[in-house]
């Protein structure tokens, strides 16, 4: 590691069941090294401890993972090591130790307008109907933790690129399914069409293989593409946007 950044190396008791986290709060209790020196605590996110708040993201033996819910016993009788090293992601500024800046992720669904916007109205009843289909789409697409292990598992994330991600691909297609939602998707693959969008996805699947919540990105990266195609005759012929 380069700069001011450096390896610790912790020694502890393996315990059935013991998850990263719980390992890393054993550590936290009594932080001495295998020198028997007495260092500062190490410092992570956590918040849920079971896998919906995605704050606990991080490199595990190199591969994106949350610490809430990583088994050590698992992780050693997979690996056959008994050495599990634990590493910050790298596509995020680092604050300290195990610590990420997500704000990059949080700042994209704002550019795509990732919310459902309100009309005002304060009469209650039922919402407009949406088929089972689009219903167990919108279900798996809304399990997303913005945690960034997708992010940080793809190649097409780095310096050079201006490529969002997949997250915010899945998410665009979320709140473009939506039956209110929808009314906003025009903007939204419009936002797909530039550098910052779908264009920018060289088709590794990365981010399926390590998703916690298995959402199917590549199917969002799949329908998300055919319609930043389909919008983008559209405003070629110069036809009006017209709610779907």
């Amino acid at each position: 590691m380069s700069g001011n950044q450096f390896w610790e190396e912790f020694e502890l008791e393996v315990i059935s069941g013991m998850t990263i986290t719980a390992a890393l709060m054993e550590i936290q209790s009594n932080p001495v090294n295998t020198k028997g020196e007495r260092v500062a605590p190490v410092v992570w996110e956590q918040g849920c401890l079971e896998e919906v708040c995605g704050s606990c993201s991080m490199l595990i033996n190199g591969k994106p993972r949350q610490a809430c819910t990583a088994l050590v016993d698992r992780i050693i009788e997979e690996t056959g090591q008994t050495t599990i090293i634990l590493a910050p992601f790298t596509k995020f500024p680092l604050i300290r130790d195990l610590i990420i800046n997500r704000d990059s992720m949080f700042e994209n669904l704002k550019k795509v307008n990732a919310w459902i916007d309100v009309d005002g109205s304060s009469q209650a009843g039922f919402g407009p109907k949406i088929s089972p289909r689009v219903q167990e789409v919108m279900y798996s697409l809304s399990t997303c933790m913005t945690c960034g292990c997708c992010v940080e598992a793809c190649p097409q994330i780095n310096k050079r690129s201006k490529f969002m991600g997949p997250q915010i691909i899945g998410q665009v297609r979320l709140f473009n399914d939506h039956p209110i939602g929808k009314m906003k998707k025009p903007e939204r693959l419009r936002v797909m069409m530039g550098e910052e969008g779908v264009s920018g996805c060289g088709n590794a699947q990365n981010c399926v293989r390590v998703c916690p919540k298995k959402i199917p990105l590549t199917d969002a990266i799949a329908a998300i593409d055919r319609d930043v195609t389909l919008q983008g005759f559209k405003d070629f012929l110069g036809l009006p946007d017209r709610e779907e």
